[in-house]
């Protein structure tokens, strides 16, 4: 969900502020945004117009010094059937320098079309190209065959994306993503592991095993520096099943003063107002931490603020039809491949109705509902990772729930891979909120992969322009992941 191993929740589209600023934040405002630049000699538009399959469906105003356009790229349906279906991927370039690095930077979702960068993007200066997954927003086939929506399928897409834009830009490429973004780019290196010389993946889940999930229930036991801040959240997970009645009463109200329904995913009011209490330490843990702990209402608290607090920490529309029926490509990749988390019960004994509701699988439709889960695709990865993958650097999250199951990047001489911890940090983790000796040496080696020299001190030399402002696209979107 604008949030496969993961709480089963809609991301809210209330943005999160970052951790504090550090020696690698960057400048955030954005000057007035100015007319399209006139073509010029060799200009980036022509260039892209001359790309077989793409196509130039809007330029849109930014900052000087850079160039916008939304895209469209013709991929097939099925990459194993090239001449079979195909369908329109949508996708962003911000133009810098032909002679700059480039940043893939995959979703996961779908993809904004206003002007940003990512953090790696920032780092190194450079260019960024964007993408959409398959099957979100327009990025569909018509008809749809969802068993082309698998994570090859989605590498082999970024692959020829790279593929054709590679020959304009002349510097090395990066990719990078958060969340199931940061998932989507780690897939793409296992199938296409030339395609860039190094991947940024921040705060992305690895559900090995979908059904071995003990470490997320250690995560609850252990998480945070006080033991009474998941206590008073259990305590009122326990009240607000304890008020189901009172609660799913408001909770139908505000879906009649909505417009909300829930028949077509989750099944009813009551199932869908389960789902959110279950869910609500995941929630709070992911996105907020232990800033937030003040703010969980005491388990005798009226009706009314524990009612405002689900609304606030977790959110009742995600649990609506209208929050998840744009997200089912995510579900029915978590159910096939990707996997899902779980979450402590045994302080709601005797308050739950529906066995084996916190699962991906409760969000589909039913025309969806008898997908089957392949064994094999997540440890297939594991191996890769810890055997093959080079130049992969993961950044995840203290306090972060996704961050229970992480990627394990080889040690091995000659990968150069590794991984970092905010202290503290949530689901909004960047390098920019790591310690102060590993942040240095996450930069460096971004920049170095980019084929720059030197890390923060030349980082802060080079006036790299402001285009973006603190929030990590992930976090915009607010979904599991």
């Amino acid at each position: 969900m604008d949030h496969p191993t993961f709480p089963l929740a809609a991301f809210r589209t209330a943005a999160l502020s970052l951790l504090t600023a550090s020696i690698l934040a960057l400048p955030t405002a954005m000057a007035a945004p100015v007319a399209a630049a006139p073509a010029q000699p060799d200009d980036i538009r022509d260039r892209l117009t001359e790309i077989p399959g793409l196509t130039v469906v809007e330029e849109k105003p930014t900052e000087p010094g850079f160039r916008y356009f939304v895209l469209a790229y013709t991929q097939p349906a099925d990459h194993d059937d090239p001449d079979g279906g195909s369908f329109e991927q949508r996708l962003t370039l911000l133009h810098r320098g032909f002679d700059r690095p480039t940043v893939l930077q995959t979703s996961g979702y779908g993809v904004g079309t206003t002007p940003s960068r990512s953090e790696p993007t920032r780092l190194v200066d450079g260019n960024q190209v964007s993408t959409e997954q398959r099957f979100f927003g327009p990025s569909r086939p018509d008809p749809t065959d969802w068993d082309d929506l698998d994570i090859e399928q989605a590498a082999a897409d970024h692959h020829r994306i790279v593929d054709a834009i590679d020959a304009i830009y002349t510097g090395a490429w990066l990719s990078t993503g958060g969340s199931k973004g940061g998932m989507t780019s780690v897939y793409h290196r296992r199938f296409y592991p030339d395609d860039v010389n190094g991947t940024v993946a921040y705060v992305a889940p690895h559900d090995n095993i979908d059904r071995e999930d003990r470490a997320y229930i250690d995560f609850f036991d252990t998480v945070g520096d006080d033991p009474a801040c998941q206590q008073d959240l259990e305590a009122v997970q326990r009240t607000a099943l304890e008020r189901r009645g009172e609660l799913v009463d408001h909770y139908e109200g505000l879906a009649a003063d909505n417009g909300w329904t829930f028949d077509r995913t989750i099944g009813s009011s009551d199932r869908a107002f389960e789902m959110l209490v279950l869910d609500t330490a995941y929630i709070f843990w992911q996105y907020t931490g232990m800033a937030g702990c003040g703010e969980v209402p005491a388990a005798d608290a009226p009706t009314a603020e524990i009612a405002a607090f689900l609304d606030n920490a977790v959110g009742f529309e995600p649990y609506t039809d209208q929050g998840t029926l744009p997200y089912v490509p995510y579900y029915y990749q978590a159910v096939n491949q990707l996997g899902t988390p779980s979450v402590p019960t045994s302080h709601l004994k005797g308050l739950l109705r529906y066995k084996g509701l916190y699962q991906a699988r409760s969000y589909l439709p039913d025309e969806l509902a008898d997908v089957r889960h392949d064994n094999r695709a997540m440890p297939d990865i594991d191996r890769w990772v810890r055997k093959s993958g080079t130049e992969m650097l993961f950044v995840d999250g203290e306090y972060d729930p996704w961050s229970a199951e992480p990627f394990t990047p080889g040690s091995a001489p000659g990968q150069d891979s590794h991984r970092y911890v905010a202290p503290g940090g949530t689901h909004g983790s960047t390098i920019a909120a790591l310690s102060g000796p590993d942040r240095e040496a996450a930069t460096a080696t971004v920049r170095r992969w980019a084929g720059l020299d030197g890390g923060a001190a030349a980082l802060r030399d080079a006036r790299i322009p402001a285009l973006d402002g603190t929030e990590p696209e992930w976090v915009t979107h607010r979904r599991p992941l």
